[in-house]
């Protein structure tokens, strides 16, 4: 009954709007990045070497070359912060693990690509169409949540007042809104 229960609460938390890819693609990773109170967003382009996991603990690792140096980096499938992923190449390769690629330098580094034909193209872009319309949905839905929640709402700090029984209670001052007239 756990095991059921755990796959039911992981199945809601799994992104069906993000394409489908494997090593040896180049993809284009638009991440949220927060600073300060900023949001931003930054695209992280470059062959994916790496996927591994499964259901909501899915990651893959993504390198590029970056004015002579090799960045890596690691995202998870089902992140939040993850906007949208484009498959800009298919790569051809043998190997599930592309780490080979971290000792190699430029054109070595390079891999094949896949040349589609036109119905695999128009099959992809209809799902990257499909990707995007996705993600919009999911911001713009995020953005009317926001919205609609309530701002919370700001306790009065309780002033530092003397216990006074109710017979020695001071009289109100008059209001000083309006002055006097004589």
């Amino acid at each position: 009954m756990n095991k059921q229960l755990v796959q039911k609460v992981t199945a809601t938390q799994i992104r069906p709007d993000l394409p489908e890819f494997s090593t040896g693609d180049t993809i284009k990773v638009s991440v949220k990045i927060r600073e300060n109170n900023k949001e931003r967003q930054q695209v992280f382009e470059g062959v994916a070497i790496n996927i591994r996991g499964v259901g909501v603990s899915r990651s893959f690792t993504v390198r590029k070359n970056s004015a002579g140096v090799g960045v890596e980096r690691t995202f998870l499938f089902n992140s939040p912060n993850i906007v949208f992923i484009d498959v800009v190449k298919n790569g051809k390769v043998r190997r599930k693990k592309l780490t080979y690629l971290r000792k190699r330098s430029g054109k070595r580094a390079k891999v094949k690509e896949i040349l589609l034909g036109e119905e695999q193209k128009k099959a992809l872009e209809a799902q990257r169409e499909l990707s995007k319309a996705a993600a919009a949905k999911a911001a713009e839905k995020k953005a009317v949540k926001a919205e609609a929640k309530p701002a919370a709402p700001v306790a009065a700090k309780p002033a530092a007042t003397e216990t006074a029984k109710p017979s020695e209670a001071k009289p109100a001052e008059p209001s000083k809104a309006a002055p006097e007239t004589k």
